[in-house]
């Protein structure tokens, strides 16, 4: 294998490797055991089971077992990732990255962990290019994946998986068989990687090679095509769940930014690009030559108005959203997380600056609403219950600022209110305990 000791971890470091238990995170880990050993610092093995399919638990034990026999420490989650995409409007794929990395981050942080460890190898980035090229995304997307971004360190993404198969037999790797990558109907990266790559080495052996290449160039003309466009978004005016440009503006930049201006909105937006591709886009600048509306994913409305091209969610404060697990939503003004972090409080009022600690346990569903017409809560020490209108006019917020008040909720319970506390029913017992992270919506990063 090609050396990759500039990704590997610094002398002393520890650091999170994501092992699904497939060959590639087993190669990467025992090549961070080797390694970690030698230079005093240590790997911890993180799975996460998506519960997708029947073989997922024995998954899952094989990666503890091989790490327990290694001496290797070990963390596992899970979720359901079904249920997650359902209610976010997400594909089972996206649901399913999006809890996987908010698992491992989450993992990381509570360790102490700075860097997490995945294996990408030059295989995937490959065929990361070409599924955005077929999608047709722009530079961004055509440049694939990179060693380093963030917190996320790629040490194998330009090591081939023949290079990969090498190491594991001559090592003595094990791993275990998705028994769906060898489907070309299960997922679209599947086709690719089962029948559209092979035809293309036919034609060039060295058809990831050239692909690699071809994104590396298309990362340097992203990086020049950003710091273009920031010339014509500086009029953008953005605010909680709106963004718009003079249309003006827009027009006249040169066509090939064009999309780059709807994706700086789209990041305004806080929506992500993932799902936007060049059909979207396109349909967004037709509204230039006339037309008033175009729906798009993630529940955004594009428009034309007043000599501005306006992006918009259609999610607002008036709907419910489930809280899944250490992932921020979004909600109004403000960003919510789902935490394990205990109260520092016992009283299950307003318990810190932070946020709200409630008694709910890991079946229970937890979602963040608007506040009921008619809802009461029993804060504890009061004399019972009180409506939500009486308490906000007794600590005087006013009506635009109560509208906007996250309200907790389990299981459809009105649990707690933002400024004004958690119902005596749900207050933390020292058993059951989540505790929800709050803070204003612009404030976030």
């Amino acid at each position: 294998m090609r050396d990759i000791s500039e990704w590997l971890p610094k002398p002393g470091e520890t650091v999170l490797c994501a092992v699904s238990g497939g060959l590639d995170s087993m190669v990467l880990l025992s090549i961070l055991r080797d390694w970690t050993a030698r230079h005093n610092g240590s790997v911890t093995a993180a799975h996460y089971n998506h519960h997708l399919r029947p073989t997922a638990s024995r998954d899952e034990t094989f990666v503890r077992d091989w790490c327990a026999a290694q001496g290797i420490a070990f963390v596992s989650g899970g979720g359901d990732v079904k249920a997650y995409a359902a209610s976010a409007g997400l594909s089972v794929e996206e649901a399913a990255r999006k809890l996987r990395y908010a698992f491992l981050r989450r993992e990381a942080a509570a360790r102490g962990i700075a860097r997490i460890y995945v294996a990408h190898h030059a295989g995937d980035n490959a065929e990361t290019i070409l599924w955005n090229l077929i999608r047709g995304a722009g530079l961004r997307g055509l440049s694939g994946m990179s060693h380093e971004q963030g917190d996320i360190v790629r040490p194998l993404l330009d090591v081939t998986r023949d290079e990969i198969e090498a190491y594991a037999q001559a090592h003595g790797v094990p791993h275990v068989e998705d028994e769906t990558n060898a489907d070309p109907d299960a997922a679209s990266r599947n086709l690719l990687r089962l029948e559209v790559m092979p035809l293309l080495r036919r034609l060039n052996p060295k058809a990831e090679e050239r692909l690699r290449d071809a994104g590396r160039r298309a990362a340097t003309l992203q990086t020049f095509a950003e710091a273009e466009t920031r010339r014509y978004t500086e009029r953008m005016e953005a605010r909680d769940g709106f963004a718009a440009i003079p249309a003006r503006d827009i027009r006249r930049a040169p066509p090939e930014l064009r999309p780059l201006i709807l994706l700086s909105m789209l990041d305004a937006l806080n929506v992500g690009r993932k799902d936007f591709g060049a059909a979207h886009l396109q349909a967004i600048l037709s509204l230039l030559d006339g037309g008033e509306r175009v729906d798009l994913p993630h529940g955004v409305i594009a428009a034309s108005r007043d000599g501005w091209l306006i992006l918009e969610t259609r999610q607002a404060a008036s709907g419910e959203r489930e809280l899944p697990f250490g992932i921020p939503v979004r909600w109004g003004r403000y960003e919510l997380t789902l935490t394990d972090a205990a109260t520092r409080n016992a009283d299950g009022a307003t318990n810190d600056a932070d946020g709200l600690a409630i008694r709910a346990g890991d079946a229970d569903r937890v979602t963040v609403g608007p506040l009921p017409p008619r809802g009461r809560l029993t804060l504890p020490g009061s004399r019972g219950a009180r409506t939500v209108k009486r308490l906000c006019v007794d600590r005087r917020i006013s009506l635009n600022e109560r509208d906007a008040l996250p309200a907790l909720y389990v299981n459809g319970r009105l649990a707690a209110v933002w400024k004004l506390g958690v119902d005596a029913a749900f207050v933390p017992d020292g058993n059951a305990c989540r505790f929800i992270r709050i803070r204003p919506a612009d404030s976030m990063s």
